[in-house]
């Protein structure tokens, strides 16, 4: 099948690239006109594993192009997918100018029949609105789906590959079906479709990434409690999560979570009730929780050392989570700001974000480093905060002799305190006594 994919960042990117990889020849489309110009060279602005060495098979096989061209886009393609961005407004509620921009300029060059489906996390009556703004530019025929994405970043691609399920907001059966066929060769191996109306499919998206971040928040809170009464997190996320109908997913204590996703989707969520006149204090204290978590690792190092001026601590991880460059949200970003402003030295290190991250941070504190074992050294003390895999295997002999101090500050509960202890550190974990 012949399709548009309007917006090549995350979603765009890789839902386009996972299409063409199935068969359909996909024409994607972005009025960044340097963006469109790497991507033609299979430069991919994004990292996220897999997703480059897809991009290039598909583009050598014919299946995948770029354009900065709507009109050439539209009228190539049978089926247009909206996948722009939906930033936060100021009061927290999701900006649709870009979805509806999409929609105008779909409609304005249409000359046959189109599907126009959004990928877009967008709220409630979005359809509609597509919908409307369409119909004031065109009389040409052409149906509202809503087909909200659930990729993780880090993971986007097998997540879009190998889908959990395929929610679909239709308004006519004839688009039920034309959906199914372009979804086909994702459900060989048993239906994972489930067909609804727009505004539940719309609402799936939100209510999903709230309950995820519902489950963090919740255990940061239980892990400040653990910590004053003396119960260690790590042993009663275990004893919980043994329990079937809670599961172990998203039931670790942290630094606070960050993204693209979670912090906006609540915000949005709640914009989304107050205009409901809907009380919702359950999303203000998913999202009061979170922000204070990602001031707790700054709080633990300034008691520990009284005072931060003139200490130098090393930052091992900037992106938001492992397997992203993504710095959207980021906790480390919180506490770099805030040791920064204690008057605190910062080595900072990162396996994949590190020129993004300096493109954000111009301070004369700070001291970019080749690797983790470059950023302990001369540290009065670490904090991990992003839990990529090489930091759970360093050699931390070398690393205690390379420091100046010895403080461990454990923003995701890589490492066992005893062990810790065994080897000269002073640890700090989340949740741990």
């Amino acid at each position: 099948m012949n399709l548009l994919m309007i917006g090549t960042g995350y979603v765009g990117l890789v839902t386009g690239a996972c299409l063409a990889e199935m068969g359909h020849h996909v024409i994607c489309l972005d009025i960044d006109a340097d963006k469109i110009a790497a991507l033609q060279k299979g430069l991919v602005p994004i990292y996220e594993p897999g997703l480059e060495e897809l991009v290039k098979r598909n583009i050598a096989a014919g299946r995948l192009t770029f354009t900065t061209d709507y009109k050439h886009g539209v009228q190539n393609s049978t089926v247009c997918f909206i996948a722009v961005p939906t930033p936060s407004t100021e009061d927290g509620s999701c900006n649709l100018s870009y979805v509806l921009q999409a929609a105008r300029s779909i409609a304005e060059v249409m000359t046959t029949p189109l599907l126009i489906v959004t990928k877009s996390t967008v709220p409630v009556g979005t359809s509609q609105k597509i919908r409307q703004t369409v119909e004031q530019c065109t009389s040409i025929s052409f149906d509202v789906v809503a087909n909200p994405e659930f990729l993780k970043e880090g993971a986007a691609v097998s997540d879009c590959m190998k889908p959990d399920r395929i929610i679909l907001g239709v308004e006519s059966p004839e688009a039920a079906q034309i959906m199914k066929e372009i979804y086909a060769a994702f459900t060989i191996n048993h239906d994972r479709i489930l067909i609804m109306d727009t505004a539940s499919a719309e609402m799936t998206k939100y209510v999903a990434n709230a309950m995820l971040a519902t489950r963090i928040s919740f255990m940061n809170e239980m892990a400040g409690l653990c910590e004053k009464l003396g119960a260690n997190i790590q042993n009663v996320r275990v004893g919980i999560g043994s329990d079937h109908r809670i599961g172990y997913d998203f039931l670790y204590a942290g630094a606070g979570y960050g993204g693209s996703c979670f912090p906006k989707d609540i915000r949005a969520l709640q914009a989304m009730a107050r205009e409901a006149n809907f009380d919702a204090p359950l999303l203000q204290a998913i999202d009061t929780i979170n922000e204070r978590q990602k001031q707790l690792l700054a709080k633990k190092i300034k008691t520990y050392f009284g005072s931060v001026s003139k200490k130098t601590i090393a930052v091992w991880g900037l992106a938001f989570k492992p397997d992203t460059d993504d710095l959207r949200e980021a906790p480390a970003l919180k506490l770099i700001e805030e040791l920064l402003t204690q008057g605190a030295h910062v080595r900072l290190f990162d396996p994949i974000a590190m020129s993004k991250a300096q493109k954000l941070l111009d301070h004369p504190s700070i001291t970019w480093c080749r690797d983790e074992y470059h950023a302990a050294e001369g540290s009065d003390g670490i904090a991990l905060v992003t839990e990529w895999k090489q930091f759970r295997f360093v050699n931390l002999d070398t690393i205690a002799k390379t420091m100046q101090g010895k403080a461990f500050f454990d923003g995701r509960n890589q490492y066992k305190k005893d062990e810790m202890k065994a080897k000269g550190f002073h640890y700090f974990g989340i949740g741990i006594p």
